[in-house]
């Protein structure tokens, strides 16, 4: 018989105000401690974007933003400020949506998602947003070689963001970087539970986990780290590239 597993998602509480150059993998090792928690083997650790961007410096203050006459014109279109068409402008390879109120890009990530990514609510200083980390997958790397090297534990990582979906209402988290973990399982290959063969299936495990730590994290809890404890997935050094869709297979643009 099949060996049933469980799933546990553990929230993470950190009360600090994350600030430009912070330890974001010894802020979280101390913050597990205070939570009275500790890692695991192969646990997964999500931490949404927000800290790692904060950390990094990319809280940018809209004020010392000088608009383009390009933007000014998005913004009549969008109803959207200005200074912040520019950033959004600047992060993104390519336009892909504008409408009132919208601005859908393609991030210089490779990411489809509003606004570039960029992030205007519980940034803690008036007239400031915050931008994606550069480069998502070296930062979960980073921390996942302080806590590995500070623990001795083979953890993995995953950076989070909330995206829009084209088809559905509502927003979830999704992996914008990883590391340590596979974000695809395929199942090519295999056979069905009727012993047909897989051809296409893949499943966005990185995408499933990050959006399923979201269920404790909250946008008000001041819980921006969550432990996934108990998934058995593929410990490899794969990177989040794996799972954005080229352009040209694109159905959506």
């Amino acid at each position: 018989m099949h060996e049933l597993s469980k799933v546990e998602i553990i929230s993470i509480l950190i009360n600090d105000d994350i600030r430009d150059g912070d330890d974001i993998g010894n802020l979280i090792l101390k913050s597990i401690k205070e939570n009275k928690e500790s890692l695991k083997e192969n646990d997964v650790i999500v931490i949404t974007h927000k800290i790692v961007s904060k950390s990094e410096g990319r809280t940018i203050d809209l004020t010392k933003i000088i608009p383009s006459e390009e933007s000014k014109k998005i913004s009549s279109r969008t109803g959207k400020d200005p200074k912040l068409v520019e950033l959004i402008i600047s992060q993104s390879n390519e336009i892909i949506k504008i409408q009132r109120e919208i601005i859908i890009t393609e991030t210089k990530h490779g990411f489809v998602c509003a606004n570039s990514g960029i992030d205007t609510s519980n940034v803690g200083k008036s007239n400031h947003v915050v931008l994606l980390p550069v480069d998502p997958d070296k930062s979960a790397r980073e921390i996942r070689n302080y806590i590995r090297s500070r623990t001795k534990t083979n953890v993995a990582v995953i950076i989070s963001d909330t995206f829009g979906r084209p088809f559905r209402k509502g927003q979830v988290n999704v992996a914008i970087g990883v590391a340590g973990i596979n974000p695809i399982k395929s199942y090519i290959g295999d056979s069905d539970m009727y012993g047909n063969i897989l051809r296409v299936t893949e499943i966005a495990i990185a995408d499933e986990i990050a959006s399923a730590a979201e269920l404790v994290m909250g946008k008000s809890l001041r819980v921006p780290v969550t432990i996934v404890r108990g998934y058995d997935f593929s410990s490899t050094d794969a990177s989040i590239p794996k799972v954005t869709r080229a352009k040209k297979d694109d159905l959506f643009r």
